[in-house]
């Protein structure tokens, strides 16, 4: 089976001001976010991945890049629609402060999947196509490279969350619970049987295990000894 590690793409000037960016144009990372994207690619230096996948927002591109300038190889590195951002249709560009006085904010934070966003698409649309997108690389990525391949996925919070509580066998409902941070490393192994989730939400730590790691379907019982640590100075 193939490894995808998901990354949320670094911190906006929209983030910094708290507005909802959306699918909106223009939206760059600020010096924060550049700095965050370029930490996490240098934690993923480590790793030789076989694919950067982005979503085709410029804040993910730019994520990607930094990922990409430090990989010793040329990773494909295509852009996907099915991971774009939720379109929030006449939420975005407003700010979350506007948006938490809406009737419709307590749905999104309670009950996410019967919200359909004014003049948007609905979050359980917009998991149904972004899951779908995940496993379609996945799978392609370990036909061709074989079960230990490592590939990137540069994508948004919401995107990801919803794709970690697919992974996790969480209803959409429950999605709320997972925090995914600017820059931040996911890692999730979809298997014959069921995935497993390795990683969420990570910001610092070693990664070069994930070079070394032969896969297995099965969860090892008791928790199994884990990866091999770094070697320390």
């Amino acid at each position: 089976m193939a490894t995808v590690i998901l990354v949320r793409h670094g911190r906006t000037t929209a983030n910094a001001f708290g507005l909802l960016a959306g699918r909106a144009d223009g939206v760059s990372l600020d010096e924060v976010g550049r700095d965050q994207a370029a930490a996490a690619g240098a934690r993923l230096a480590a790793v030789p991945v076989v694919g950067v996948v982005s979503s085709p927002l410029e804040r993910c591109r730019q994520t990607a890049q930094f990922i990409l300038d430090r990989q010793a190889g040329t990773p494909h590195a295509p852009l996907e629609p099915g991971i774009t951002e939720c379109d929030y249709g006449q939420w975005q560009g407003r700010t979350l402060a506007d948006l938490a006085k809406e009737d419709l904010w307590s749905v999104v934070q309670s009950q996410p999947s019967a919200v359909t966003f004014p003049g948007g698409e609905s979050m359980a649309t917009m998991q149904a196509r972004s899951v779908a997108a995940i496993r379609r690389h996945d799978a392609a990525f370990e036909a061709e490279h074989g079960p230990g391949a490592v590939w990137v996925a540069v994508s948004h919070g919401d995107i990801i969350k919803s794709v970690l509580a697919d992974a996790l066998g969480m209803h959409l409902d429950l999605f709320q619970r997972i925090n995914v941070g600017p820059a931040s490393v996911s890692i999730v192994r979809y298997g014959a049987s069921r995935p497993s989730v390795f990683a969420t939400n990570t910001d610092a730590g070693d990664l070069s295990w994930l070079a070394n790691t032969a896969p297995s379907g099965d969860a090892p019982v008791g928790g199994g000894a884990g990866h091999t640590a770094p070697p320390t100075a």
